[in-house]
């Protein structure tokens, strides 16, 4: 394997791997001579089969078996992701993990089987098909940030290095701050809040609310600019304009002090 197989191949995944290795160890080596000895795998066998005890054709295939619980929500956690179990009963249940499939079994009643999930595959949810999918998520499930992390790096280097700081900091949770610091980046135009970012990198702060008073230190020394708010060039061609512009003045004597004179109607 290591001197043979491994070195030079190309695989796609574990089951991609395992397929390969098959073929390998069944077609190929198999039936080449061994170096030293000159004996062919598979004529060995077949020699040493008669001397051999065959296994009953019913015993079922190896499985490994481990205790889970269903959450709340009707979910088991297994290898990185989660499995629903349908009904209503929750508590303790076994699962038998194969090597292609896994089976939920609770008081000995079969619940459900899924087959098992690809090699890389986790943080995913799977729910039997044919039945409506769960309405809920399961209890422990992570909420990735691959598309904040993805927006924020591409903004500047000032940025992209402050993330990799976060994600060097130990006790910060990362996924929650990404998301908060996405929030914040939109609240700003990008050149102050790169600016921002910056600052924050060099003295290694993890504080938003801090990032935000640096901000707002910057816009009073007038070194940043206050987005301009997105105006709808077209809004007196709305209904509800036309509709307005033609109903008469509100009035607004109410509101004056009867100590103020009266508006001048020629200065109004």
């Amino acid at each position: 394997m290591e001197t043979n197989f491994l070195p030079g191949r190309i695989f796609l995944n574990r089951e991609d791997l395992n397929q390969q290795a098959w073929l390998w160890s069944t077609e190929r080596m198999e039936n080449r001579p061994q170096a030293k000895t000159g004996l062919i795998p598979a004529q060995a066998f077949e020699h040493e089969r008669s001397f051999l005890t065959p296994l009953p054709p019913h015993l079922p295939a190896p499985y490994r078996v481990l205790d889970r619980s269903v959450d709340e929500y009707g979910y088991v956690a297994l290898a990185g992701n989660f499995f629903w179990v349908p009904g209503t009963q929750r508590g303790e249940v076994k699962v038998l993990q194969y090597s292609q499939r896994l089976e939920i079994y609770q008081a000995r009643e079969h619940l459900v089987q899924y087959p098992w999930p690809a090699d890389g595959v986790h943080n995913q949810r799977f729910s039997p098909e044919g039945l409506p999918a769960p309405p809920h998520q399961p209890r422990n499930r992570k909420h990735p940030t691959q598309e904040e992390e993805q927006r924020l790096r591409a903004m500047a280097e000032p940025v992209n290095a402050y993330v990799d700081f976060i994600f060097q900091t130990k006790g910060l949770g990362r996924h929650e701050f990404l998301r908060k610091l996405l929030a914040l980046s939109q609240k700003m135009t990008p050149e102050l809040f790169i600016q921002s970012i910056a600052r924050a990198a060099k003295y290694r702060i993890t504080s938003l609310e801090t990032i935000g008073r640096i901000a707002l230190l910057y816009l009073q020394q007038g070194t940043g600019v206050l987005p301009l708010p997105t105006v709808d060039e077209q809004f007196t061609q709305r209904p509800a304009y036309l509709e307005g512009s033609l109903t008469e003045a509100p009035d607004l004597s109410i509101y004056q002090d009867p100590q103020d004179p009266p508006p001048d109607p020629e200065h109004e």
